[in-house]
């Protein structure tokens, strides 16, 4: 899954970060708080490769 994220992961990545983000919230030492992170770098590596730029 690391490397080869869905549309769906993605999607699921993005409803998971945000649950995350609601319980954790600004909190760095939470035992989420690496998830996060994670999840993160998952959800930004998938937006690289896979949604286009917005050109301004």
């Amino acid at each position: 899954m690391l490397n080869n994220v869905t549309k769906l992961d993605y999607e699921k990545l993005v409803e998971l970060l945000d649950r995350l983000i609601d319980q954790v919230g600004e909190d760095e030492s939470h035992p989420l708080a690496s998830m996060m992170d994670v999840i993160g770098v998952l959800i930004e590596n998938y937006e690289t490769e896979h949604v286009p730029e917005l050109v301004g």
